[in-house]
């Protein structure tokens, strides 16, 4: 009995875990908009931003796959997320010059300013809906 109350507890926590993600991410996108983004986009512009030079390679950007291990999202919507973001002019694409099958990912001028502009709002929402 005492196993079943604990595993209900576990699942009940989970699934408090996933409403509230879903609260979050609603109202991250809802105050983004405004910015012409959404929050997979803004996750994927604060990685770029990030550490422009992580890899010592005098390359600027990420790799895609290492961006889908930060940004969880598979590679294939990673790929459709970033072909957008370039559309709009605020990432570019490379191939990379230690492995010419890769591509890497940078901001662009435009898209460090957007980045810039959206970090506070999203910073905001995060402190009013997770802090405390």
């Amino acid at each position: 009995m005492a196993a079943k109350k604990a595993e209900q507890a576990l699942v009940t926590r989970w699934r408090s875990i996933l409403v509230l993600h879903a609260r979050v991410q609603c109202e991250l996108d809802r105050a983004l908009h405004g910015h012409g983004l959404c929050g997979s986009d803004f996750e994927v512009l604060d990685v770029l931003a990030g550490t422009p030079d992580e890899d010592g390679s005098g390359s600027c950007g990420y790799r895609v796959q290492q961006i889908s291990e930060r940004v969880h999202l598979s590679q294939s919507a990673l790929s459709r997320l970033v072909a957008r973001l370039e559309k709009d002019g605020l990432v570019e694409r490379s191939l990379c010059p230690e492995d010419r099958r890769g591509v890497r990912v940078a901001l662009t001028p435009k898209g460090r300013a957007r980045h810039g502009e959206a970090l506070p709002v999203q910073r905001a929402v995060l402190h009013r809906m997770l802090a405390g």
